[in-house]
């Protein structure tokens, strides 16, 4: 099965004239941006609407895990952003999620989070308080959970995407964050993947960040993650 994977470069920066001059840098060739936590929490639903004006569609990264009520507001507050793509933590329950799919009402995608990249069986064993679980199984679990109240795909680790691709289909989309260039650092990811390698795994949306951001030459990085994905 070949699936079409999409670029999206994460904002992970401190100030919206340092996500702006990203976006400006890579122009035409980038449309799609990720928003996260230290972006969002600096500057608020305006950086959205900037990148928005700028016809760049926003993955929103905030990873929602409250009450069912509480995550389906922050929902529908997200959708009237125009966000196209949204995270909420599949670890909410079945109810959380489906809360959280009725909120979307169409309007944007949402991804279930699984088990966190910068996690390993050892990192997870301890944040669960149990002997350290086989991570795939735990991301399947998670899976299934999102698979049940509907959404549109989940985020996991490109080492496990070839297992939710097997398991589900086309049933869930996957994003796999922690993108790296072949050559390129992994910093504070443990389970890391390059592009080519997570389209291969059946990824239907790849965030890169530093491998980009961070490059001497921005463009020219994307345009290789861009190559390498075909």
């Amino acid at each position: 099965m070949t699936v079409q994977t999409v670029p999206i470069v994460a904002l992970d920066v401190p100030t919206s004239a340092n996500a702006l001059s990203i976006a400006r840098t890579l122009g035409d060739a980038c449309r799609f941006y990720k928003v996260g936590n230290e972006l969002f929490t600096a500057e608020g639903p305006a950086i959205v609407r900037e990148l928005r004006s700028i016809g760049a569609d926003v993955f929103l990264d905030l990873k929602y895990h409250d009450i069912p009520n509480t995550v389906a507001g922050a929902v529908r507050s997200a959708v009237a952003l125009g966000v196209r793509l949204l995270t909420v933590h599949a670890s909410g329950g079945v109810d959380m999620l489906a809360a959280a799919q009725r909120a979307a009402d169409g309007r944007c995608d949402l991804l279930a989070v699984t088990v966190l990249t910068s996690l390993d069986a050892d990192g997870l064993g301890a944040a669960w308080g149990r002997e350290p679980p086989d991570v795939e199984k735990e991301v399947l679990r998670l899976a299934g959970l999102a698979e049940r109240a509907g959404v549109h795909g989940i985020v996991c680790a490109g080492t496990e995407a070839a297992a939710v691709r097997g398991a589900f289909g086309e049933t869930l989309s996957i994003l796999v964050p922690g993108i790296r260039l072949a050559d390129g650092p992994a910093h504070d990811q443990r389970r890391v993947m390059t592009p080519a390698d997570a389209r291969r795994a059946g990824a239907g949306y790849v965030v890169v960040g530093r491998a980009v951001t961070a490059a001497p030459d921005p463009l020219a990085a994307f345009e290789r993650v861009v190559r390498e994905l075909g």
